[in-house]
């Protein structure tokens, strides 16, 4: 499995039989996300960084609601929660993803703006890839994601949706997050490749991914 990351919450998760996007954005965001190939596209929730469906090769099946879904081979399951501590009366609602496939199971949690309740944990107790909102603005802050993280307890933990050079809009950076994780010196990587579950580290490790800009 490959996991590269565009910017944002736009992630590329590919297999040998499917490939998955997650939350695209669009070309004015200030990321670049080049025209690609893919099976499912998935939508947290509709803000127009997040659900740009024009540039895709082909025609994807697009998910944007809870569920459980399975397209080649690909199994999908769609979690309802919310944009907000409010129970979605400020935001509105989220929707989590879960993709299970090669053995393993990554989750995408969109623009999650809360803790989740001890149901949603338990249906998120077997994922082993977490990609985290972690720059606050409606969606979890730094401290929230460490303690979400401590919850699920996944092998590895990819945050997203943070300040960059290539967008800002009220967003932390991601060194307010690494500092509540305790983590220092975590290099950055052009993209994630994991070939099994059994490869995964034993202990929570967070990989920080690079992306490109226009």
């Amino acid at each position: 499995m490959e996991i590269k990351w565009y910017g944002h919450a736009c992630f590329r998760v590919r297999e040998k039989s499917a490939v998955v996007i997650t939350d695209p954005f669009p070309p004015s965001l200030g990321y670049y996300r080049p025209r690609m190939r893919a099976d499912i596209v998935t939508i947290s929730h509709y803000h127009k960084n997040h659900c740009a469906l024009k540039g895709f090769q082909g025609s994807p099946f697009v998910i944007d609601a809870p569920g459980e879904y399975e397209v080649k081979g690909v199994f999908v399951t769609g979690i309802r929660t919310y944009h907000d501590r409010q129970q979605g009366r400020v935001r509105g609602y989220n929707t989590v993803y879960l993709f299970r496939f090669d053995g393993l199971t990554v989750c995408h949690l969109g623009d999650l703006g809360h803790i989740p309740n001890q149901e949603q944990v338990e249906e998120l107790s077997e994922v082993d890839i977490l990609l985290i909102p972690v720059g606050g603005a409606g969606t979890l802050n730094a401290a929230m994601a460490a303690e979400v993280i401590s919850l699920i307890e996944p092998r590895v933990v990819v945050p997203m949706h943070y300040r960059t050079e290539a967008y800002a809009n009220g967003l932390d950076p991601v060194e307010p997050f690494l500092k509540a994780m305790g983590a220092k010196e975590v290099p950055r990587h052009n993209r994630l490749t994991v070939s099994s579950r059994a490869s995964l580290p034993e202990e929570t490790q967070i990989v920080l991914l690079t992306f490109e800009t226009k």
